[in-house]
């Protein structure tokens, strides 16, 4: 059973888009999305810096333009902005996106097309980054500890834990002053590390980014997805397209709980896992939370022969099958 998962924002560097331009028709693509998202996408995937990248209002967008050139060309159906681009189910058993990816998974699996997912997530980026200039604030990783503890320590310091990753790795999110205050007091035997984020992702500080975007929604019409899809919420299979764009709406203020979608993976016996670019965190994730499968980071197109192997070897069948074969 295979997995395709989209990475969420702080995965970006610069330069990752370069060797995924050089594909044919690739750059005729990125020149129409950039038409749709306002933005110059192949200068900020290839030639700007670190603090360009960094800024929601760019990394949003850019994050899923690549995922879904990543999908393209691995899926070998490279379309049109206009056109819908659902996942096969004899090549994709399930999908998931992490906070922003979700709107790469559900263009992947015919949601939205990758013009609404790319013309959405460009609004969701700019309001989500209006929404964080109103109050300072940030976000920081809780790594380690006891996490029965550490969600007490957060929620004494009245933050947030907008991100809960599993595997020992907890966001929480706040004003700076929060955080700062809970950087002194860390929960016991948990390290802390400051994150380069604009403001308080997934966390009551974005309300004014949610109404935005619901307005923004409201003039899309997702259809239901092709294959199982799952939301960050809760990490439930959602079957109709309307309650998925629903919950991607909702979820700018609410938390990840990517620890709920691999526990979800778990139980439907995922045997293989591969990450749409820029990859490497959520493998990362999988590595601890998901031992035992294989799993893939598709970081440039060198990669895309080992991604078709594992898709024939994987999809589609299930781990019982697998043990009995």
């Amino acid at each position: 059973m295979l997995v395709i998962v989209a990475p969420g924002q702080g995965a970006q560097v610069p330069g990752f888009l370069s060797p995924w331009l050089e594909l044919p028709g690739m750059a005729e693509t990125f020149a129409s999305w950039s038409e749709v998202a306002g933005l110059d996408l192949v200068h900020y995937g290839t030639t700007a810096d670190a603090d360009e990248i960094r800024d929601t209002a760019v990394a949003q967008p850019l994050l899923v333009a690549a995922g879904l050139a990543t999908a393209n060309a691995m899926l070998g159906q490279l379309s049109t902005p206009e056109a819908p681009l659902p996942a096969d189910p004899s090549y994709v058993d399930a999908v998931a996106g992490h906070s922003v990816g979700e709107f790469t998974a559900a263009a992947i699996t015919g949601v939205l097309s990758p013009k609404e997912a790319l013309a959405l997530v460009a609004e969701r980026g700019r309001g989500m980054a209006d929404a964080a200039a109103r109050t300072e604030t940030g976000m920081t990783a809780v790594l380690g500890g006891v996490r029965e503890d550490v969600l007490a320590a957060i929620e004494a310091a009245g933050l947030t834990p907008a991100n809960d990753n599993g595997s020992g790795q907890i966001v929480a999110a706040g004003t700076t002053e929060q955080l700062a205050s809970f950087a002194q007091n860390p929960p016991h035997r948990a390290r802390t590390r400051a994150l380069s984020v604009a403001g308080a992702f997934h966390t009551e500080h974005m309300a004014p980014a949610v109404e935005r975007v619901r307005e923004a929604a409201a003039r899309t019409s997702p259809s239901d997805p092709t294959v199982r899809l799952l939301s960050n919420a809760d990490g439930a299979v959602v079957e109709s397209g309307a309650e998925y764009l629903d919950r991607l709406v909702s979820q700018i203020s609410s938390p990840v709980r990517w620890d709920a979608c691999t526990q979800t993976l778990a139980d439907l016996g995922v045997t293989a896992l591969i990450e749409l670019t820029p990859a490497g965190t959520l493998t990362g994730l999988a590595k601890r939370g998901l031992r035992g499968i294989e799993l893939l980071a598709v970081k440039t197109p060198d990669d895309l022969e080992r991604a078709g192997t594992l898709i024939k070897e994987h999809a589609g069948v299930s781990a019982d099958s697998r043990q009995e074969g």
